[in-house]
């Protein structure tokens, strides 16, 4: 009898608290929203499933956490304590998006800067309520609404909030559809709603192709500290226009995203145990993170208002709420809005500008911050 109950008292059902049920049932929502819902399924599922592993009760000194030195999971979160993954992630991006909508209409690129008022304003609120400033600057960064520029710049700043960071910032990725369309519907009229834009104008294969090298270095000139990102992500953009190196770009955008995808997955979710994760520092970190991805999203959205007051050709505001760099979930909210006004009215393309430009944008961002840090 004294076996079975040291045994018992070594299992998981010997080790639970109410904190890893809490944390599991999160999880599996995670999983439900993924699987059910179709929210970002590549994502919440191996965030959910991670979840589930980091939560399972274990000795400590066993060498099986996350945050145990030579386990398994420790040596794959190697890459995000390091900001490894990201710009991994970003290559691939870079090797599937088309940056010819955002080239056909300029001036777009300006939603995908305004959006990122967000963070800032964010970074503000943090300060004031009392966070140091290398984890306002982690929190503020989730109003960009891209996981990994949120790791990268976290695992700079803030590591220890790497776990909370993540998870806020691909929940609302995840719910775009959910967040965005009250904040769209407040701050537009139907009219506005209905406005028809010109189609943009056609884009050169050598314009494209000069692009991601200018792009490049305009950016990296401006915010050298994004360079791990911003080069990654215009390279895979290369590999994709040049032609000559079509299997790279293939790897890139299919194989290679995909299994860091995975284990990035994992292992954030992993990171996510009870004891480190169910704190009031966490809970804080989220409603901020609302917050700061709410005020991109408004502000996007604003400045395109304001565009139409010094323009004759006018933009229909929905697009600015795809200034935010949910890629391509915020542009597919744009066209859902106003079809629902319009059936007829293809924003879709219009969106996808502004979308792109919100993943430059958010990775500058991060690069300003951080060179903020950096500076002597």
């Amino acid at each position: 009898m004294d076996m079975v109950v040291a045994f018992f008292k070594n299992t998981g059902f010997g080790l639970v608290d109410y904190r890893h049920f809490i944390m599991m049932a999160v999880g599996i929502g995670f999983i439900y929203l993924g699987i059910a819902k179709h929210y970002e399924p590549l994502l919440l599922v191996p965030i959910g499933f991670g979840i589930l592993m980091g939560n399972v009760p274990i000795f400590k000194g066993l060498g099986l956490g996350i945050y145990e030195s030579g386990s398994v999971l420790n040596y794959l979160y190697f890459g995000v304590r390091q900001g490894i993954y990201p710009p991994l992630i970003f290559l691939g991006i870079g090797a599937m998006t088309d940056f010819s909508t955002m080239l056909g209409r300029p001036k777009l690129m300006l939603l995908g800067a305004a959006a990122q008022v967000g963070i800032f304003v964010t970074y503000l609120a943090a300060l004031a309520l009392g966070f140091p400033a290398n984890e306002a600057a982690s929190i503020g960064i989730i109003g960009g609404a891209d996981g990994p520029t949120a790791i990268f710049l976290t695992s700079k700043l803030a590591p220890e909030l790497v776990g909370p960071i993540a998870i806020a910032a691909y929940s609302y990725m995840a719910l775009v559809p959910v967040i965005q369309p009250p904040i769209m519907f407040l701050l537009t009229t139907k009219q506005e709603r209905l406005i028809r834009m010109s189609d943009p104008r056609p884009v050169g294969k050598r314009e494209k192709i000069i692009f991601p090298i200018a792009g490049f270095l305009l950016c990296c000139f401006l915010a050298p500290a994004a360079l791990p990102l911003l080069g990654m992500l215009f390279f895979g953009n290369l590999l994709k226009e040049c032609l000559v190196a079509d299997r790279l770009a293939q790897t890139a955008r299919t194989a290679l995203i995909d299994i860091v995808t995975i284990i990035l997955g994992i292992t954030v979710g992993a990171s996510t145990q009870a004891d480190v994760f169910l704190t009031a520092k966490s809970i804080g970190i989220f409603f901020l993170g609302a917050a700061s991805f709410m005020a991109a999203t408004a502000g996007g959205i604003l400045f395109a208002k304001l565009m139409n007051v010094f323009s004759q050709d006018k933009i229909n505001p929905l697009i600015g709420a795809a200034g935010v760099s949910a890629v391509p979930d915020s542009a597919r909210v744009v066209q859902m809005i106003g079809n629902r006004e319009d059936p007829s009215n293809y924003l879709l393309m219009h969106a996808m500008g502004p979308n792109i430009a919100g993943v430059i944008g958010s990775a500058v961002a991060a690069g300003v911050l951080w060179s903020f840090f950096m500076a002597p």
